[in-house]
């Protein structure tokens, strides 16, 4: 154990050299967000993919696929490298970035007010997006939380508090530039954390090896026979955890800040290869979990844990594996250091688009500092309420495909489109950001009723099928976009074309 304790030490000891040595770079607001557009492609990539994976995707994700899924769970990471990184940062990096650079862009709801010509939408997009924001936050919390009461034996609370302090420390001494360059260490200690990872557990006695993954692959739970139902929840899964991020904010403002397209360009590969190996890696651990345990084990911990069982599952295995202790402190800096990043990103993004966009907007001639200043602030306030919606016993899957179909079935369309569909217009955006928001709504107001002592039996169903409704959401949120903005189109709306 004292291994173990000693690496985790290290991290965080490294985590505030890094920020407290950066933090004189960040003197205006511009710096803060998006880091005085001067982040190379090493810099942005592995920004983008430590804020894209996080112990919600090694703990939470993994888990839930495997259990369900078996080694088809695979696919859910693969899913990631191509349409969530490969095809996100071709399609969407350089475009933005020029746009964001040329009309002086720091925030996602800016870019919506700016091309559709219309601030209502710019408050719209700034509540949204800081209301649901708070479940993703929550969700990471809660993996924390789960890998600290199985592998260190601490109250999950208490280590949800300490991570919360780390997140907080980064955000109030820096800002971009300083969560990139921590970013930077830790997806540099992500690749390598999870190629060891992949190792070990590989050559357990428990796995077999290659030999042992081959045998387990031709039994059923090594790949079940899917039915058409489950096939719509796996690809419901695949394609929100991937085509999601195309709308989240926290992962289009790390477009902002990239110095030049040539920057972007060399981002692509790096982006690819790390979602390759950390989403791939992620999920093929995830899918040897019916190697570790039993029909009889998996009840055993669904009493115990109740709903949340799934959460348990990455964390039990990595337990049983019987790694060393040093290797075991590896694994949790891995986790600690996707999810701190995370953390960083997420609430950086949903602080500074209260600030910017709703503050500011309001009071116009507030002064650069006092924005910087209100910007941290809220941060903190942030932070404090995704710690308590973490407490709650909602499972991490069902909280990610709240926050992140709400979020993604609201912008994805008007951002998207706007890009490059000319045509594109105010009356088209509202229309499809309105649709999307109330389509996947509906399992989270489910999961309040649920929550409330309300519910009835499909009620509950309903708040289960957060993923589904998610990429039902965004396929007909783009439909309507591009329909409404083709019919009602007038050029007259637009500022960026």
């Amino acid at each position: 154990m004292l291994g173990m304790w000693v690496t985790i030490a290290v991290y965080i000891v490294a985590l505030v050299v890094v920020a407290v040595l950066g933090s004189r770079s960040s003197k205006s607001v511009a710096d803060l967000t998006v880091g005085g557009r001067q982040a190379g492609a090493w810099l942005s990539a592995l920004s983008y993919g430590t804020a894209y994976f996080s112990a919600v995707m090694f703990v939470g994700y993994a888990g839930s696929a495997g259990y369900s899924f078996g080694l088809w769970g695979v696919l859910a990471g693969l899913g990631n490298m191509v349409f969530g990184s490969l095809l996100a940062w071709m399609v969407l990096a350089r475009r933005t970035r020029a746009i964001a650079a040329e009309y002086n862009l720091h925030t996602m709801p800016e870019f919506l007010e700016k091309r559709y010509n219309s601030k209502a939408m710019r408050l719209f997009s700034c509540i949204v997006i800081f209301v649901f924001l708070i479940p993703y936050s929550a969700s990471v919390y809660k993996g924390l939380g789960s890998l600290a009461s199985i592998l260190l034996g601490i109250d999950d609370t208490i280590f949800m508090i300490i991570i919360a302090v780390v997140a907080a420390l980064l955000l109030l001494l820096g800002g971009y530039l300083v969560q990139a360059r921590a970013d930077f260490v830790q997806g540099i200690i992500m690749i390598f954390g999870v190629a060891m990872l992949i190792f070990f557990v590989v050559r357990t006695q428990t796995v077999g090896g290659v030999d042992g993954i081959i045998e387990y692959a031709k039994t059923a739970e090594g790949l079940p026979k899917l039915s058409g139902k489950e096939w719509w929840a796996l690809s419901s899964l695949v394609l929100m955890t991937s085509f999601g991020t195309w709308g989240l904010p926290h992962m289009i403002q790390k477009f902002f800040g990239i110095r030049s397209n040539a920057q972007a360009k060399r981002g692509i590969v790096i982006s690819t290869f790390f979602a390759l190996l950390v989403a791939g890696g992620g999920y093929f651990i995830g899918s040897l979990c019916h190697l570790f345990f039993s029909k009889a084990d998996f009840g055993t911990m669904q009493s115990t844990f109740g709903k949340t069982f799934k959460d348990y599952i990455v964390p039990t295995m990595l337990e049983k594996a019987q790694i060393s202790s040093v290797l075991l402190g590896v694994v949790i800096v891995l986790l600690l250091a996707a999810s701190i990043s995370t953390l960083c990103s997420v609430t950086l993004t949903a602080s500074s688009t209260i600030v910017l966009d709703f503050w500011k907007v309001v009071h116009p001639k507030t002064s650069d500092q006092k924005l910087k200043r209100s910007t941290k602030l809220v941060c903190l306030v942030f932070v404090l309420i995704s710690y308590f919606v973490a407490n709650s016993q909602t499972p991490i899957l069902d909280l990610m495909s709240y926050s992140w179909g709400i979020i993604s079935s609201s912008f994805l369309a008007p951002y998207l489109l706007s890009l490059y569909y000319k045509k594109t217009n105010k009356t088209g955006a509202w229309s499809s950001a309105l649709t999307g928001f109330t389509i996947a709504l509906v399992p989270a107001v489910c999961k309040i009723l649920d929550v409330a002592g309300l519910a009835n039996d499909t009620i509950c169903t309903l708040a289960g099928y957060g993923t589904q409704f998610a990429v039902t959401a965004m396929c007909i949120s783009l439909a309507v976009c591009f329909t409404v903005s083709t019919i009602t189109s007038k050029r007259s709306e637009q500022k960026i074309a």
